[in-house]
């Protein structure tokens, strides 16, 4: 019997805050902010109005969805904060990562640079630590994500990593496969209560 599937009502987005050299990137960032729109499901993201995680925000809000961002002072003129979404701004790289977490139910990682990537890893992490059980998604158009997952596997096998670490994340080919992902994801991790987080 399959455990009952949390609700899902907002998503997590990380991602660039450029729009990286394969258009396909751009195509598919935003029509994943009109997916999520339809699907009448929240947008949390980091708060930028440019690159990959603009591209998103900006079709979300523009077909009637919601949109939530986060982010730090520090970053409100070099990421061009979004003013028309609904915008929190805190102090630290850290809090805008734990009020992400605390505001979604799972996660997309579209291509980024190290930034992104730092963001994905913790992710990682914090499942592997049995902090949570938020389904986590890459959007890997194109293969962007393949030499990570190539990486990951290279610590199963070296016996860093547990296998079952596999199920820590799922890779999507195309936006319409994300969000069935995310709710069988949901579904096999079962009914969970919120975990609190503290990031210092």
């Amino acid at each position: 019997m399959m455990a009952k599937a949390a609700e899902i009502g907002s998503v997590g987005l990380f991602c660039g805050s450029s729009l990286g050299a394969d258009p396909r990137w751009a195509a598919a960032a935003a029509a994943f902010g009109r997916l999520l729109a339809a699907e009448g499901l929240r947008l949390v993201y980091g708060g930028g109005a440019v690159g990959l995680m603009g591209a998103c925000a900006r079709a979300a809000l523009g077909a009637g969805g919601r949109v939530l961002g986060v982010i730090p002072e520090f970053l409100r003129l070099p990421e061009v904060a979004y003013e028309a979404a609904e915008l929190v701004v805190v102090a630290s790289m850290h809090e805008r990562k734990a009020r992400m977490f605390a505001e979604a139910d799972a996660f997309v990682v579209l291509p980024g640079g190290v930034g992104t990537l730092e963001e994905a890893i913790e992710l990682l992490s914090w499942s592997r630590l049995e902090l949570h059980k938020k389904p986590v998604i890459f959007l890997d158009i194109g293969g962007y994500w393949r030499p990570l997952f190539e990486l990951i596997d290279h610590t199963v096998r070296e016996g860093f990593t547990p296998p079952q670490f596999a199920c820590a994340y799922a890779s999507a080919g195309a936006v319409d496969e994300v969000l069935p992902m995310i709710r069988r994801m949901a579904a096999e991790a079962g009914a969970r209560a919120p975990i609190p987080l503290k990031v210092i």
